[in-house]
């Protein structure tokens, strides 16, 4: 039975034209074959290239170029190459947050003295930094020849921030050392900033571990692209009231969905699990992270 992937019209056409699929998808490299690839306009594509990609797609309907700016290239080629070389693995969790909605009410007023925006992320960005000062594995990083790994005595974490002009990370750092009024009026000013244009590179390298918060627009969970030299990532996705069974009474909770990539080559499934539990810990009871 033959493996090469084609439709009908085109099986139909290479009998036409008298061409061996079998053979064609051989000397191209790869196991599907289109139309045009029966005209000979295809090449050869070598592991790791794609070329073949090359499709003229104004052939198939109307269409509008849109020119990707030096930033997204840049980025784009990095997460290509983080998702090739990282055997990454995504570990799904949720912590309750009732404590916290409750204490950030409680805070509303002091907030708005202040002047600082207290949000649920503030209290995420401490729990996190608390979590890698307990499981120093998660705030390392593998050598550049893969036989050391590295443990830092820091913890910055990265905030990922959704600009006009792409994906930008600026990072907190000595997070585990900042209460959460501080850490609550970085988020605003790196985020303001961020979309300004206005982050140096000098605040955007050496985080401990970034987090990708996607709570504001929605979704119940995804698959977060580890951050290389970082060797995990949390995703955070939109708040959910979600029933708990307490005994045979259900009790409806707040929950948050939370999304943990990891590389496999350093953090194994359990190790990944226990992180989990004790980060989702601390969310749920943060009073743990105020002392």
């Amino acid at each position: 039975m033959s493996d090469v992937i084609a439709p009908p019209s085109v099986k139909a056409l290479a009998r036409e034209k008298g061409i061996d699929l079998e053979k064609l998808a051989k000397e191209l490299g790869r196991t599907s074959i289109a139309r045009e690839d029966l005209d000979g306009k295809s090449k050869p594509a070598p592991a790791g290239d794609i070329s073949y990609w090359d499709v003229d797609h104004s052939a198939f309907g109307p269409v509008s170029e849109e020119p990707m700016s030096r930033f997204a290239q840049i980025a784009s080629a990095n997460l290509a190459a983080a998702n090739t070389l990282i055997p990454q693995v995504t570990h799904h969790d949720r912590a309750n947050v009732t404590a916290i909605e409750a204490l950030r009410k409680e805070l509303k007023s002091e907030s708005q003295v202040r002047g600082v925006k207290l949000t649920a992320l503030a209290f995420q960005v401490k729990a996190l930094a608390r979590a890698l000062r307990e499981f120093p594995r998660f705030n390392a990083s593998i050598s550049a020849d893969v036989k050391t790994l590295i443990l830092k005595d820091y913890v910055h974490i990265g905030i990922a921030v959704d600009t006009a002009h792409g994906l930008m990370v600026p990072v907190i750092r000595d997070a585990d050392k900042k209460g959460l009024w501080q850490i609550g009026a970085e988020i605003t000013d790196l985020a303001s900033r961020a979309q300004a244009r206005k982050i140096g590179p000098d605040e955007m390298g050496g985080a401990s571990m970034s987090i990708s918060n996607l709570g504001g627009i929605g979704g119940t969970a995804f698959t977060p692209i580890v951050n290389p030299p970082e060797v995990a990532i949390l995703g955070i996705t939109k708040t959910e009231t979600v029933t708990v069974w307490d005994g045979d009474t259900p009790r409806p909770l707040p929950m948050v969905p939370l999304d943990l990539s990891y590389d496999h080559r350093v953090i194994n499934g359990a190790e990944a699990a226990r992180f989990m539990t004790y980060l989702a810990g601390l969310i749920a009871d943060p009073r743990r992270i105020m002392v």
